[in-house]
C-alpha cells in the first residue's frame, strides 16, 4: 500500500490543501478547496469533508484515505478498488456516493478517492430515537431489503479483486482466528458446532456481497435510505449472508425487538428484497447468517480485547468493545435457544 502523506508536526495542513487542489482541478478546473476536516479515523481508512469553490459554486466532497500505519486486517479491500466498486454499484442504480476521483501515486496522499457528500444521518441512536426520523424508520427496513436485492444482482465477473468465500470457509477462517486468541469460551465453541450442524446449500449463483450492510453504514434522511456506505468488506459468497449481518442483536442498539436494525420487521426486509429480486429469501438461510454474524462480532469483540489488554491499542474505544465479548454470548444463546421476546417479559 502506498505511504500516505498526512498532516504532521513537519507538514502543515495547509499542504494537504494543496495537494486536493491540484486533485479536485483534474474535474473541477480553477476550483479551491476549503473548509477541511477530519471525520472518522479507524485502522484501515480515514475520512476528511472538504469543499470545492468554483465560480462561487460549492461542491461537498469526502475523501477516503487509508492510514498511514500497519493494519493486521487483510480482509478489507484496497481503496482503490473499493471505489471501483462503487462506480459499478452506482452504474447499476444503487444508491451510493458518486466517485469523483481516485488518487493516484504522484497526488502524493496515498490511496484512496474523493467522492461526492450525501447529506443525511449514519449515526444509529439518531436514526432509531429522533422524532425527524419517525417516518423513515416506517419504510427502512423494507428499503434496506430492495437495496440489498440490487446490490445483488451486480455482476462481478470481471471484479478479481473480489474474493469468493463460502460459508464453510468462512466458518472455519473464523474457527481460526477465534483459537488464535487462547481464550475458550463455551458458548462460542457452542456456536461453532451449531453453525457446522447447519451449513446452508451453497447458492445456485454466488452474489456480490456487501459485508458489512448494517445499521451505522446506511446514510439516512427523512424519506429513508439515502445511500450505501463503507464497501471495504465487500466480497462474492452467499447474499443471505447480508441479510443475516443487518438482523444482528448488536446492530439494533438497543431496540432489540425489531430485528432488522433496530428498525423494522423481517417480514418487511423480505418484501423489499422478493419485489426486487423475483423471490423470498429463505428465512432459515437468513438465521443461520445472522448466528454467524453474532460469532463473528463476538471474535471482532475479542480481537479488541487482546489489542487492548496486550498494549497494542490502549484507546479507549477498544477497551469498550473488547468489553462486549461477553454480550455477543448472550445474543448467540438467545439466538440458539430462543427466549420471549423482551416486551412480552414486560406484558406479563
Amino acid at each position: 500500500m502506498t505511504s500516505v502523506t498526512m498532516p504532521s508536526a513537519t507538514e502543515s495542513r495547509q499542504t494537504m490543501v494543496d495537494r486536493l487542489t491540484a486533485v479536485v482541478a483534474r474535474f473541477l478546473p480553477g476550483a479551491q478547496v476549503t473548509a477541511l476536516s477530519r471525520l472518522t479515523g479507524g485502522a484501515n481508512q480515514q475520512m476528511w469533508a472538504l469543499d470545492a469553490v468554483q465560480d462561487g459554486k460549492v461542491t461537498g466532497l469526502v475523501l477516503r484515505q487509508a492510514s498511514d500505519w500497519n493494519t493486521d486486517d487483510d480482509t478489507a479491500m484496497l481503496l482503490d478498488n473499493e471505489a471501483r466498486l462503487l462506480i459499478r454499484a452506482g452504474r447499476h442504480g444503487i444508491a451510493v456516493p458518486e466517485v469523483a476521483c481516485i488518487l493516484e501515486p504522484d497526488d502524493g496522499l496515498g490511496t484512496g478517492y474523493l467522492m461526492s457528500r450525501v447529506e443525511g444521518e449514519t449515526i444509529p441512536q439518531k436514526i432509531l430515537r429522533d422524532e425527524r426520523f419517525s417516518a423513515a424508520r416506517q419504510r427502512l427496513a423494507r428499503q434496506c431489503g430492495e437495496a440489498l436485492a440490487q446490490i445483488h444482482r451486480v455482476p462481478v465477473d470481471d471484479l478479481g479483486f473480489l474474493r469468493a468465500q463460502s460459508a464453510d470457509t468462512l466458518v472455519e477462517n473464523l474457527y481460526t482466528e477465534y483459537k488464535g486468541y487462547r481464550e475458550p469460551r463455551p458458548v462460542f465453541e457452542l456456536a461453532f458446532r451449531w453453525l457446522r450442524e447447519h451449513l446452508p446449500a451453497a447458492p445456485s449463483r454466488y452474489s456480490l456481497v456487501h459485508g458489512d450492510f448494517r445499521n451505522g453504514n446506511l446514510m439516512v434522511d427523512e424519506s429513508g435510505l439515502k445511500s450505501v456506505l463503507d464497501w471495504e468488506l465487500a466480497y462474492v459468497g452467499d447474499p443471505m449472508a447480508d441479510l443475516g449481518w443487518l438482523c444482528v442483536p448488536s446492530w439494533r442498539f438497543g431496540q432489540i425487538d425489531s430485528p432488522v436494525g433496530g428498525f423494522g420487521s423481517l417480514e418487511a426486509l423480505f418484501d423489499g428484497y422478493e419485489q426486487v429480486a423475483g423471490f423470498r429469501p429463505d428465512a432459515e438461510a437468513v438465521r443461520f447468517w445472522e448466528i454467524f454474524g453474532i460469532l463473528k462480532w463476538g471474535v471482532i469483540c475479542q480481537k479488541m480485547a487482546a489489542s487492548f489488554i496486550s498494549g497494542t491499542d490502549t484507546s479507549p474505544e477498544r477497551g469498550a468493545i473488547g468489553r462486549r465479548t461477553s454480550e455477543t454470548e448472550v445474543d448467540l444463546l438467545q439466538a440458539l435457544v430462543p427466549l420471549p421476546s423482551l416486551s412480552a417479559v414486560a406484558d406479563d
